[in-house]
């Protein structure tokens, strides 16, 4: 399921939540009111939030060792290749 920011407009806190793109907004989950979802919002560098967004760009990464670097035209890695 999809992962969408959302703000109170009580008492400001900011936080995620994943449910169906269809589902409505959920109530805030500090104080109960009601919330809007943040559509442009930069982003987390730290704290909960981040920690999804980290997991999973980290998944992204190769891993060290598995997959050997291939020198394409234009390539800038610094390492040069040798025939």
């Amino acid at each position: 399921m999809p992962a969408y920011d959302y703000l109170c407009t009580q008492c400001k806190l900011q936080f995620e939540a994943r449910h169906a793109i269809n589902a409505p907004s959920p109530d805030c989950p500090a104080c109960g009111g009601a919330t809007e979802k943040v559509i442009l919002s930069a982003p987390a560098m730290h704290g909960h939030m981040a920690r999804g967004r980290d997991l999973a760009m980290r998944s992204l990464q190769p891993k060290p060792g598995q997959e050997k670097h291939t020198h394409g035209p234009g390539c800038g890695c610094g390492h040069h290749q040798h025939s």
